[in-house]
């Protein structure tokens, strides 16, 4: 029986597949497929968090950012100072503020 997937995974999923005694067929990205397929699994892993909401989906969001964030070219160290600088001068989430209207 054969199973078809067609989507980005993480970098020793054909290892643990063959030592299970199955056989894959993988192929290496060009970068414009890698970044395509990284959206796409982006998409994947946030449903799969809203379905779960556990910690295990949150973890692989948190590769997922990682790897299109240096995909793309910038640096993890970039990226979390962007992401101080905007918390900075935004502030985060951490008061639970919902905002319901403005008014002008």
């Amino acid at each position: 029986m054969t199973k078809i997937y067609n989507k980005l995974v993480r970098d020793r999923i054909p290892e643990i597949i063959e030592a299970s005694g199955a056989k894959c067929n993988t192929k290496i990205l060009s970068h414009e497929e890698y970044i395509k397929m990284i959206d796409a699994k982006l998409d994947e892993e946030l449903a799969e968090y809203h379905a779960d909401q556990n910690i295990e989906e949150l973890a692989d969001l948190l590769e997922l950012i990682r790897a299109a964030a240096i995909a793309r070219g910038y640096t993890l160290e970039e990226l979390e100072s962007v992401r101080v600088e905007k918390a900075k001068k935004r502030g985060a989430f951490n008061d639970k503020i919902f905002l319901i209207e403005v008014e002008e």
